[in-house]
């Protein structure tokens, strides 16, 4: 559906992307992950016809975008701000795209109330844009993205102005439509949670390249870099040289995965992997603080030497702040990263 070859954009004597290869099967969901600056909006800017390129190519269905209009592409794309008109209700909202194609109004009609009715808002139309709530709004915007049927619908931080809970409930609906329809999509985004629960693969990206590209569990469990892995929210990072089955860092030896690739590097201990017994077992560490995280606790330790660690345990594991832990550590949450 989509291939980006080579795509670059220039700033200044900045590369906001930087000879980026993509590609979006017809289908898939596809999440942009990144810092920002990284690109990630440039990206989609670029696809739709907003940003030019300096080198590089753009194909929508295996024919180069170059020179063709953002309106003939045939691409959907919804903004975070949700850009809706506040002159007109909701049905002339959803129906603006329909009336640029020159649908009738008996079509308009009939399509503008089957995408309330598959947006959750059945029988909307009438409504006042002023009187949606941000979550309505939301799926209103959506519903004008899908009328024209794209072959590509494009999302730029599309939940960000909701509060967390309606995020969390909205992403799972958005995935659920999108299956329903077969539909393409390629979506940025700032917020991991949302992509991995939306994505069937996440690209991260960094300084206008792709860092990382593999589908939400692969660069969930395999972070391929100390820059992925800090960006997904593991800390727990340290250089290290790896020699057979174990990795020689500043927290002492660390066993490591069968088959890690030797000598120096960095390697990453998922919080799940630090594990908590009697101070005279493994690697002395302080209580530094707890955090509670719905069904478990995160556990800050300082060592005696080295950065900090984060531990993860059940609520009833906890120890108290202060305390001495001695600390393990598991060969299965240990990646050796590049």
């Amino acid at each position: 559906m989509l291939m980006l070859q080579h795509a670059t954009v220039q700033f200044g004597d900045r590369s906001a992307l930087d000879a980026v290869d993509l590609e979006v099967a017809d289908h898939e969901i596809v999440c942009v992950l990144g810092p920002s600056g990284s690109g990630k909006s440039t990206l989609l800017r670029a696809v739709a016809g907003l940003q030019r390129l300096d080198s590089g190519r753009v194909l929508l269905g295996g024919a180069d975008q170059a020179g063709v209009g953002v309106h003939r592409r045939g691409v959907g794309l919804m903004f975070q701000d949700h850009q809706l008109f506040p002159q007109r209700d909701v049905g002339g909202n959803v129906a603006f795209g329909l009336r640029m194609r020159g649908m009738g109004r008996r079509e308009q009609a009939d399509r503008v109330g089957e995408l309330l009715e598959l947006v959750g808002l059945p029988g909307g139309q009438r409504r006042a844009v002023a009187s949606l709530s941000g979550g309505e709004q939301q799926r209103v915007a959506l519903a004008r993205a899908l009328a024209p049927e794209p072959r590509l619908l494009m999302l730029d931080e599309p939940l960000g102005q909701l509060d967390r809970g309606l995020r969390e409930r909205l992403v799972v609906e958005l995935r659920e439509l999108f299956g329903r329809l077969g539909t393409t999509v390629l979506a940025v985004t700032h917020d991991q949670g949302e992509a991995f629960a939306l994505a069937d693969r996440v690209v991260v990206m960094r300084e206008g390249r792709i860092a990382q590209a593999g589908t939400p569990l692969d660069v969930w469990q395999r972070p391929a870099s100390a820059f992925v892995a800090r960006f997904l929210g593991f800390d727990n990072v340290v250089a290290a040289t790896v020699s057979g089955a174990a990795a020689d860092t500043v927290w002492g030896k660390i066993p490591v995965p069968d088959g890690a690739r030797q000598g120096e590097c960095q390697v990453l201990v998922r919080p799940a992997g630090v594990g908590l017994g009697d101070a005279a077992e493994g690697l002395p560490c302080t209580v530094e603080g707890l955090t509670f995280r719905g069904n478990h606790v995160a556990v800050r330790l300082r060592p005696a030497d080295g950065p900090m660690l984060e531990a993860e345990c059940s609520l009833r594991d906890a120890p108290l702040e202060g305390a001495l832990v001695g600390v393990t550590f598991a060969a299965d949450d240990v990646v050796v990263l590049d």
